[in-house]
């Protein structure tokens, strides 16, 4: 039998908690120590899955194999440098970094240690979301709408880097060409960074795509839609469902010659399938599915888009 991979959380705050929660429970892995600035919070969770608590995370570095990093953006790449140069394999919160030099620095670092670098962009995961991408080809126009409460948690970062990213990373791992033109413009309400924000990307063969990010906004959406020459696809994330209209002869509805089809999946925990993926990629030795080089990419974009506003904003 195989021992368990022995793993650790850096960072147990909000997000970090359920981390620790998820290895814990997974009979390929062996929580062994959690580690958070907050020793109080690092001994709580600690205590409450029967891991060893550490107020320095570099203490807990030798003592595993892989981790779990979700501090604060802003040190990403301190804490995830560390982590690869200590031979661990290493699951990091998105965005990867705060510059596209640092993504670039990681991943490098990554590849010479031949260590597995995976960018948590939780929502490759949703099974409705899967479900588009295995009928999407050749998108023409797509669409997304990503508006939340207000939170403190997130607000370290602008509404592009701590919301919009998860659609950027949706959208480029759709796209089939690379992006031409970027426009964009955003607005600062309730934070000193940009909260509302708007960006349209036109891509080498044509494809466009119109993405809207709010953390003020009064009701909670994330809808995502994709037209192509033969369809239309919808997610909405909150929901569960994916919607999808394509032409079929002789199909009869409000639409003649156009078939309409509408799934809910069942609820499903995506942590615990992202976290089940990264665990998977160490233990098989493959590459993870969201590589360093794509949150790399989403962050490359997201750092475009905010240039894009500030030269909007003169």
């Amino acid at each position: 039998m195989v021992a368990p991979l022995r793993v650790g959380v850096i960072g147990v705050g909000y997000l970090g908690r359920f981390h620790a929660e998820k290895y814990a429970h997974l009979q390929e892995t062996d929580l062994v120590g959690v580690a958070d600035l907050n020793e109080a919070q690092a001994r709580e969770v600690a205590g409450a899955l029967g891991a060893e608590a550490y107020g320095d995370y570099r203490a807990l570095l030798p003592k595993v194999s892989a981790v779990s990093i979700a501090v604060p953006t802003s040190v990403h790449f301190e804490v995830v440098r560390d982590a690869l140069e200590a031979g661990c394999q290493v699951l990091v919160e998105k965005p990867i970094s705060i510059t596209v030099a640092e993504a670039d620095s990681l991943v490098r670092l990554a590849r010479e240690r031949g260590r597995i670098l995976m960018v948590g962009h939780l929502e490759r995961f949703n099974s409705a979301m899967e479900e588009l991408k295995s009928r999407a080809h050749g998108p023409r126009f797509i669409e997304s709408h990503r508006l939340a409460f207000f939170k403190e948690r997130g607000t370290d970062v602008d509404v592009v880097l701590d919301l919009m990213i998860h659609d950027l990373d949706h959208v480029l791992s759709l796209a089939q060409a690379p992006v031409q033109e970027i426009r964009a413009a955003g607005i600062s309400v309730l934070t000193d960074r940009i909260d509302l924000a708007n960006a349209r990307l036109e891509f080498a063969d044509g494809c466009i795509a119109n993405l809207t990010a709010s953390r003020m906004s009064f009701k909670s959406m994330r809808k995502f839609r994709l037209f192509q020459t033969d369809a239309y696809l919808a997610v909405d994330f909150e929901n569960r469902e994916l919607t999808v209209a394509f032409k079929k002869e002789g199909a009869q509805g409000p639409i003649p010659g156009v078939t309409l089809e509408s799934r809910r999946f069942p609820q499903e925990d995506v942590l615990l399938k992202e976290i089940s993926a990264f665990v998977k990629a160490v233990l098989n030795e493959q590459e993870p599915p969201i590589s360093g080089e794509a949150g790399r990419a989403a962050l490359d974009l997201a750092l475009k888009i905010n240039a894009a506003m500030k030269i909007a904003k003169g």
